[in-house]
């Protein structure tokens, strides 16, 4: 477990996974253990949304990949590859092709094993500042590598009536939980405010849309993504895919309680 701290401001980090930020005993995240998700936040790469009505198959250049929801990313255990008292870094790195066992499968998926026919190195980093948690991605791989990118994390509820803003859209949830598994998109926009009794901004870099999921009255995921997958019949998933650009590929989260 590892704890950065900024004055009144502290983040606690699981082995990559975000468990805690908490500014003057008020805690924001999604607590393990609560009713909603048993995760607090994850990753969703190379590939987001449901994959099972394509029989797990996504079609890429290098040919068939075969992944389950949100990607095989979140099979892969971090490493932990810097720390600071403000910052850490994490890495997860694949090589093409390797076979990753489906933490989903018997239960909830016919398919044992995943695999991408691509490598790739994946960068995890959180800051702490006076500002706020910035938590970053950088995506190494081949220029040519098609992918999607989704952050999955879960933001903890006080009140009975939260609510988030988004430009001039007030979004309640009810409208999230009436939504379901699809969850409800927010395109073209890369800033919103959660109003919980408290407010936290969350703004970002890179990503364009987010989605909002939820289940439960305690908790909302509030999801940076670069495609909407919904909007797609699933075998028709991988028109959602962008391309690796040649020069840096980072992706930004800003988390801000003081604004």
């Amino acid at each position: 477990m590892i704890s950065l701290t900024q004055n009144e401001k502290k983040v606690t980090i699981d082995a990559g996974e975000l468990v805690g930020y908490n500014v003057d005993g008020h805690e924001y995240i999604h607590q393990k253990g609560s009713p909603g998700w048993s995760n607090s936040d994850t990753e969703m790469f190379p590939v987001i949304g449901p994959t099972q009505e394509s029989n797990f198959r996504v079609q890429t250049p290098k040919g068939i990949a075969v992944q389950d929801q949100h990607g095989l990313l979140r099979e892969l255990e971090y490493e932990l590859a810097q720390q600071t008292e403000n910052s850490t870094t994490f890495i997860k790195k694949y090589v093409a092709g390797t076979k990753v066992k489906n933490a989903k499968f018997p239960d909830k998926s016919t398919e044992e094993y995943l695999y991408w026919p691509y490598d790739f190195e994946f960068t995890k980093s959180f800051h702490l500042s006076e500002k706020g948690l910035t938590i970053q991605f950088e995506i190494k791989a081949e220029d040519v590598m098609p992918f999607m990118l989704g952050y999955h994390p879960a933001f903890k509820l006080h009140t009975s009536n939260p609510v988030i803003t988004a430009g001039n859209r007030i979004i309640s949830l009810n409208q999230i939980m009436e939504v379901g598994n699809r969850a409800l998109p927010i395109l073209n926009c890369d800033s919103l405010t959660l109003t919980d009794g408290k407010k936290l901004k969350i703004t970002t870099e890179g990503f364009g849309n987010f989605m909002l999921w939820t289940e439960v009255s305690n908790m909302v995921c509030i999801e940076p993504i670069t495609f909407y997958p919904y909007n797609v019949e699933q075998p028709q998933l991988h028109t959602g895919f962008q391309n690796l650009k040649k020069s840096e590929n980072i992706f930004k989260v800003m988390i801000m309680s003081d604004f």
